[in-house]
């Protein structure tokens, strides 16, 4: 292509739009509304990727018996955690991924955790404060490439 074909892409590309602006305005609000149903849909994808299997006493008082477990899958790959509490009113996460993790961290703010990978896909976080947490895996891919998998945000 030329600076000349370009050029009258653009115009032509100009022209439509005019056209279209004039012949069919964009109604009053649509911004707003589409801005609106992009965040619904980002929270309604985030609560798919979040299943909570099972939780055990965290709505009341915490104890020595708080338990919950969380599923989290993409389509491709699935993870399961278990949060318990242990000493000093921190927590335990165990969890378990159905692929080849290469790397696993969990996050809360600014501070990060990095744990082994146990065969066949086992890991552990302890002494984990409670919050808002979330999971990043590295995982091999299917064409050996690393691919990677983030959690939504989770209380520990």
């Amino acid at each position: 292509m030329t600076v000349e074909d370009d050029a009258a892409d653009a115009a032509l590309l100009a022209r439509l739009r005019a056209m279209w602006e004039t012949q069919d305005q964009v109604p009053a609000g649509l911004e707003d509304r589409m801005v609106a149903a992009v965040a619904v849909e980002d929270l309604g994808r985030e609560y798919a990727l979040l299943t909570l299997v099972e939780q055990e006493g965290l709505a009341a008082v915490r104890g020595e018996a708080d338990t919950a477990t969380l599923q989290f899958s993409d389509g491709r790959t699935g993870i399961v955690l278990h949060i318990s509490a242990s000493d000093a009113g921190l927590r335990r996460v165990d969890g378990w991924v159905d692929g080849e993790a290469l790397a696993i961290r969990l996050a809360q703010g600014d501070r990060e955790w990095g744990a082994e990978v146990a065969a066949p896909g086992r890991f552990a976080f302890e002494g984990i404060p409670a919050g808002l947490s979330a999971l990043r895996l590295v995982l091999r891919g299917p064409d050996g490439e690393p691919t990677e998998f983030r959690t939504p945000r989770f209380e520990v």
